[in-house]
């Protein structure tokens, strides 16, 4: 069942060397043999692994993933496998974390008691990086504003007059909103820890709210929002559904006016989320809207420099060369999580070979990392799937007949990027859009062209399902 929710290769990657070791007291307990295992596990699957649990074990409310003595050299062999399958997977993950919003869907996402985790009146957030503090994350000129406004917040939210609020921080995936948003959410309890703090992706608030609706107990789900002292909201731009949105448009203007902090990351600036309507966007323009852009070569070092220490901060024995971390430098320049997949690879290859990374051996280890040596090739399912979750709509509707504008518009757009980025003909593309007309294909080739010529943010949205396929 879990492979099948999964996939083999995240599966493969990380489940192989799961054991099962009881179900007592509605716990259900697995082990691993290396920490690094059950940490990812725990942090990235736990609400995976519990809803497969539940399913074959009644009453199974919690899953716990413990450590289990594996001999040496089994241990450091599944410890470099398991650290280069990070890097992997951390492509997938959007969150935000780019959150919750990564690969999973809304159905995976299950209330699972976690430390990890904020709550506020039995209402579970969604998970909480403990490596995303203000301490961990490096301050360039590309993100010195969003910083310094996401530590006023830290710092006054609790207070009569908060700095900023809303806070509303965004950038393309990868420079670090998610880790300011996790950072907040840490400091603030931190200094309060009996602080109502509730940390949600986009995705898991949609989800949480339709279930509700499902259970007939909208109004209980409302309720359990007026106690709170601080919401951060990841992912804005995933809030999809009239009666979500409008939901979340009422809790939002209650917090702002009952002087409750109010935090929001997206991959868009308000003005360009169509969704949003004029009431809401005004709102979330009136506090501080700030972008992280892109890292300079200056940052990218220092974030290099940074991740370095972290990992030899626990093996001191690992060392880079400023000629590597300067080659890393220049040759990764998409995102920082780019940055700490480099290095996280090439720890798990110093933990194989024991000797000293070289140049050489650093560019092989990072040549599929570095844009345009090996471009990801992109798949009509990638499209399909990126189209469904950015619009809202789903997979069976886009290949289904339906004519409405709030299908067609979806289809079309991924028709268009299905002609981008593959190398597939207008019939295939046509077949694997529902069996349609390769006029079909051309004709919603044409009308994305067209609508182009007059229209940048449909241009700027185009750029960022492209940057999405890319990831």
């Amino acid at each position: 069942m879990l492979r099948a929710r999964l996939g083999d290769d995240i599966f493969t990657s990380w489940f192989n060397a799961l054991d099962f070791e009881s179900f007592e007291s509605s716990t259900v307990k697995f082990s691993v043999p290396v920490k690094f295992l059950r940490t990812w596990i725990q942090s990235h699957y736990s609400e995976d692994l519990l809803a497969c649990c539940q399913a074959e074990f009644k009453g199974a409310e919690k899953v716990e993933v413990v450590l289990r003595q594996p001999g040496n050299n089994a241990g450091a062999r599944m410890e470099a496998e398991a650290a280069a399958a990070a890097d992997t997977t951390n492509a997938a993950r959007n969150g935000s974390a780019q959150s919750d919003a990564g690969q999973r869907g809304p159905m995976f996402i299950a209330a699972v008691p976690a430390a990890g985790r904020t709550s506020v009146g039995g209402f579970e957030g969604s998970p909480l990086d403990p490596r995303y503090t203000f301490e961990s994350f490096v301050v360039g000129s590309s993100n010195r504003m969003a910083h310094a406004g996401a530590t006023q917040v830290a710092e006054t939210a609790l207070g009569e007059a908060p700095g900023f609020n809303p806070l509303y921080i965004h950038s393309p995936v990868g420079l670090g909103k998610t880790h300011l948003l996790h950072a907040i959410a840490w400091e603030v309890k931190r200094r309060s820890p009996n602080a109502q703090v509730l940390y949600l992706t986009a995705e898991r608030f949609r989800y949480q709210f339709v279930e509700a609706l499902r259970s007939q107990d909208p109004l209980a789900f409302k309720e359990k929002f007026r106690g709170i002292n601080v919401l951060l909201i990841d992912d804005l731009e995933f809030m999809h559904g009239e009666r979500t949105e409008q939901e979340f448009d009422h809790i939002i203007n209650s917090l702002l006016d009952g002087g409750r902090q109010v935090v929001v990351a997206s991959a868009r600036a308000p003005n360009h989320i169509e969704r949003l309507n004029e009431r809401m966007r005004s709102r979330l323009q009136r506090g501080l809207v700030t972008e992280i852009g892109t890292l300079d070569h200056e940052l990218r070092l220092k974030v290099l420099e940074k991740r370095l220490a972290e990992k030899r901060a626990s093996d001191p024995s690992f060392t880079l060369s400023r000629d590597i971390l300067a080659l890393l430098a220049e040759r990764l320049t998409e995102s920082g999580r780019e940055l700490e997949g480099a290095i996280t690879r090439l720890y798990a290859t110093w933990q194989y070979m024991r000797t000293a990374i070289t140049p050489d051996v650093a560019e092989t280890v990072i040549r599929d990392l570095v844009q345009g040596l090996e471009p990801r090739r992109i798949k009509i399912e990638d499209i399909l799937r990126i189209i469904s979750r950015h619009f809202g709509v789903s997979k069976g509707d886009l290949l289904s007949q339906r004519r409405h504008r709030s299908v067609v518009w979806p289809r079309q757009v991924g028709m268009y990027l299905a002609k981008q980025l593959t190398a597939r003909s207008l019939p295939e593309i046509g077949r694997r859009f529902g069996n349609r007309d390769h006029t079909t294909v051309l004709h919603a080739i044409r009308k994305i062209e067209g609508e182009l010529a007059g229209n940048p943010r449909l241009k700027e949205e185009l750029e960022e399902l492209k940057r999405l396929l890319s990831h």
